[in-house]
């Protein structure tokens, strides 16, 4: 019986570790399966992507410093990446989902995404990054909640509205890839679609009868946080609801200073959340309309996204034109303003109860400053290819950080220019050699003819400036140095140049990319490889146990290491049964 007792104590006492240990960041468990579906979102039959049967895929929806566990089930043709767009991924940029960092899914095989949203709060988004597999589909949403104890800086809302928006081919991800291997635009879209859904029948002669269109229901007098993300391969949307003004309150992770818009530019890769109050007549429902930005207006009508704002006690359907976009088609001096107007709440705590303007960016000495040059594509070697500062990326067969770890030579060059090349193109696995705790000035040059997005992975990084014209020394002048927004996914006007400044301090190596589809498949990208020279646990995690293996290193991949469908918690359980058949088994031996 003493025995007995002593297990019985035993077994409380490994709950109570158990529980102590893992209360103050809990883990969250999700099961993805990707495959493919049969949709019509712009009523003609065609392949999507979809996770767990739905398109869009499910919400990941969790709290501040979670432990996330994701299994993903590659049900699809082919190898399979996904990458969660805005988280920083501290310490494991190993789940990062690009091929500069991780082997790829193989078909029917399964992986297991382990990351913490360490300090962290906000709307972001996660899709498939390889093969433009985005363009079909495969994306969802991302909800960082702030922890009990930090103050949201504005009045809890009434509820939580998720809305994705792009631009849409009714051909699939192959075809479309097919095209651009064969040295093709991609032409105009063939609509622009919100959560998945074609547009409503506002105009009998642009939207054909049949199309499911998406329908979101509000309370009157509520307010909701509305999260907007642009999903879509290319084109720039602005997005607004008749009648109802938006709130601006957080992108990408940053509350910003509230202030409101009729409407906004949101450039492909961005993500936007609004507090929206339904304070209007509830006589008839109301649009809600994206459409495309910097395009021939007249050609491009059939490309505009248009869903249902339903109040609860609506008396009608929504009736007269859609709600105006900005005037002014061909002048983008407009949305560049708007772009400069939205500034960092530098008095609102983040997901820390410090303030986010407590980091004084704009004191802080740059250590290393890098051109970042687009222009339209060229031919490399035969190939259409797009470059970065003369540099077209080409994905390494060994990723870089796995090379790094198993020092295998020759996986790609620490040679990326700091300035473009004046000589011709070419095609390489070039990377910029970041310093550790150094602080980087990017300026982002677009002397393309359309607008470019351009996105970091592991970092928010600062928009101090942008302006016409080519950046020069002098240009710093115009920087905003206390309260630029804080992101990871901005814009670049063409001819035009964006500022933006890097606190190295996530060990790593690191994806920065045009977000445009086309653009970054054809080789508009680089990586920042961010080294400890002192390696420690506390700045990076060893190699993950679960780590998939290809190229140089393709020989140390077992079959059986694949299968990680048991997600951390599952293994915790694992041992805690253990345990417990092990105290069961004892106990009746000493009766």
């Amino acid at each position: 019986m003493a025995l007995c007792s002593f297990f019985s104590v035993f077994l409380i006492y490994i709950t109570l570790f158990a529980s102590s240990c893992f209360a103050a960041d809990p883990f969250a468990n999700f099961e993805f399966e990707v495959s493919y579906i049969t949709a019509s979102p712009l009523g003609v039959p065609q392949q999507v992507i979809a996770i767990n049967g739905k398109f869009p895929g499910p919400t990941v929806n969790v709290t501040t410093n979670n432990n996330v566990a994701v299994n993903v089930r590659n049900k699809l043709d082919e190898n399979l990446l996904i990458t969660w767009s805005g988280i920083q991924q501290r310490r494991s940029s190993w789940q990062d989902g690009v091929l500069g960092t991780t082997c790829p899914i193989p078909p029917k095989w399964n992986w297991t995404y382990q990351f913490q949203v360490k300090d962290q709060i906000g709307s972001f988004f996660y899709f498939p990054s390889l093969n433009f597999q985005r363009a079909s589909g495969g994306y969802g949403g991302i909800i960082i909640n702030n922890r009990a104890i930090i103050p949201i800086p504005f009045a809890t809302p009434d509820g939580d509205i998720v809305i994705f928006i792009g631009d849409w081919y009714t051909r699939n991800h192959t075809a479309l890839r097919k095209a651009l291997d064969a040295g093709k635009d991609l032409g105009m879209p063939d609509g622009v679609l919100i959560n998945g859904k074609g547009p409503y029948r506002y105009n009998d002669t642009l939207v054909p009868d049949g199309i499911d269109y998406e329908t979101i229901e509000v309370h009157p007098g509520r307010t909701y946080r509305i999260r907007v993300h642009n999903v879509g391969v290319s084109t720039s949307l602005n997005f607004r609801i008749q009648n109802h003004n938006l709130l601006l309150a957080e992108t990408e992770g940053s509350y910003t200073v509230q202030q409101n818009y009729t409407s906004l530019d949101i450039h492909v890769g961005q993500s936007y959340s609004f507090l929206v109050t339904m304070d209007q007549n509830a006589s008839t429902d109301y649009y809600i309309a994206a459409s495309a930005r910097f395009v021939n207006e007249s050609l491009w009508k059939r490309v505009t996204g248009v869903a249902i704002l339903h109040y609860t006690n609506s008396k009608g359907k929504a009736k007269g034109p859609l709600p105006d976009p900005p005037s002014d088609e061909f002048d983008k001096t407009f949305s560049m303003n708007q772009a400069r107007s939205i500034r960092w709440n530098v008095s609102a705590s983040g997901a820390r109860p410090n303030p986010q303007g407590s980091f004084r960016y704009g004191s802080i000495n740059v250590t290393e400053i890098y051109v970042l040059k687009n222009k339209p594509p060229v031919t490399i070697n035969g190939k259409r290819r797009t470059t970065l500062s003369g540099v077209s990326f080409v994905n390494p067969s060994t990723p870089i950080r796995l090379a790094d770890w198993f020092k295998v030579k020759g996986a790609y060059k620490l040679d990326f220019p700091s300035r473009p090349l004046t000589g011709a193109s070419r095609m390489e696995t070039s990377v910029i050699n970041g310093t550790y705790r150094g602080f980087m000035e990017v300026i982002l040059q677009n002397n393309d003819t359309k607008v470019q997005s351009y996105h970091m992975n592991g970092y928010a990084f600062f928009v101090v400036g942008m302006d016409y014209g080519e950046w020069t020394e002098n240009s710093r002048g115009t920087y905003n140095k206390w309260d630029g927004i804080a992101r990871s996914t901005t814009q670049v006007y063409p001819g035009a140049w964006t500022a933006i400044l890097i606190s190295l301090d996530n060990v790593g190596v690191w994806n920065i990319r045009t977000e445009n589809l086309d653009s970054w498949y054809l080789g508009q990208e680089t990586y920042v490889r961010v080294v400890n020279p002192e390696a420690t646990n506390k700045t990076e995690l060893p190699l993950p146990d679960n780590a998939l293996y290809c190229g140089a290193l393709s020989k140390l991949q077992k079959p059986e290491d694949i299968s990680s469908a048991i997600s951390i918690m599952a293994n915790r359980s694992k041992l805690f049964l253990t345990l417990l058949m092990i105290v069961c088994a004892v106990i009746p031996i000493f009766h």
